[in-house]
């Protein structure tokens, strides 16, 4: 699995480089997203995923669950640009409809895992204390555990099937979104503002939801672009087990399972998955590096 950069929010540093060049916090980090080459081809295969998956109807020349006995295995040609399959159904339609899928588990996933990580690392790093080591001691049992096993167990326990794939990534993705959030607010929490707020009789909620949490999105944001990467390739290895979506749902991971037996008669139906799988986990990764790189008040303007 990918090890995920961590940024540390200085708001001090960024401020400090705000007043010596006159540029704004958010425009110098724009500025340094744009210089970035690798991060913008990201950003461009994310957002051609992104469309591809919110006009796949208007786009897929057939229907991705229609069969055809009659030109089942076809290989690329005109008509269909990237073959058929075993049931000779467009491959070309499959993976359009398949992007939504994969982005939509991913998008889930990683939103169930932000809500209630950063709601359980928020209250452990702010409180502290007894609920502190009660909440990281639950999350570092799971962390113990490899995080894909993790996932394969929740969905053996839930069953097969797109919900409990969803569920399954975003509860595997708790304790790391927990434990960023915890140390992203232990840097803040003792700074002169918030000790200002209580000294004005500034509420807890009034402080977490006001102060800390918005002080300390920077690295949730680069997270949950790395994450998203990460569920995506998870959830297409577990259907690729078979515990993810059901045939004939047009997932990228199911595809690829069953293009695997026509591997040496028929690449094409194993391998076109397989690149889109790819492609889209490094389009996040090289988005979240580039968020990292911006987002980071320690580099240079």
């Amino acid at each position: 699995m990918r090890t995920e950069a961590v940024i540390t929010p200085v708001e001090s540093v960024t401020t400090g480089q705000a007043a010596y060049t006159g540029r704004s916090p958010w425009k110098q980090k724009l500025g340094r997203f744009k210089r970035n080459k690798r991060a913008l081809v990201g950003l461009g295969m994310v957002v051609l995923f992104i469309l591809v998956a919110l006009f796949a109807p208007l786009l897929a020349p057939f229907d991705p669950a229609k069969q055809n006995m009659q030109i089942m295995l076809e290989s690329p040609n005109a008509h269909h640009l990237f073959g058929t399959d075993e049931f000779g159904r467009d491959v070309l339609s499959r993976i359009m409809y398949g992007a939504r899928i994969s982005l939509m588990i991913g998008l889930v996933g990683v939103l169930i895992a932000v809500v209630f990580g950063v709601a359980l690392g928020t209250l452990a790093g702010y409180f502290g204390g007894v609920l502190d080591a009660v909440i990281m001691r639950i999350i570092d049992i799971f962390m113990a555990f490899p995080s894909f096993l993790l996932a394969l167990a929740i969905v053996s326990v839930l069953g097969p099937g797109m919900v409990n794939l969803m569920i399954a990534i975003g509860i595997f993705s708790v304790p790391t979104f927990a434990r960023i959030s915890r140390s992203a607010v232990i840097s803040v929490k003792h700074r002169e503002f918030i000790e200002a707020t209580k000294a004005m009789g500034g509420t807890h909620a009034r402080i977490i939801f006001k102060h800390l949490i918005p002080n300390t999105i920077a690295p949730i944001i680069v997270l949950s672009t790395l994450r998203m990467a990460t569920a995506i390739l998870t959830a297409s290895g577990l259907s690729f087990l078979g515990m993810g979506a059901q045939p004939p749902t047009p997932e990228w991971g199911a595809m690829l399972s069953t293009g695997r037996e026509y591997l040496r008669t028929s690449p094409h139906v194993c391998t076109v998955p397989g690149l889109a799988i790819m492609f889209m986990v490094l389009g996040f990764n090289m988005l979240g590096d580039g968020l990292r790189d911006a987002l980071d008040p320690k580099m240079k303007v």
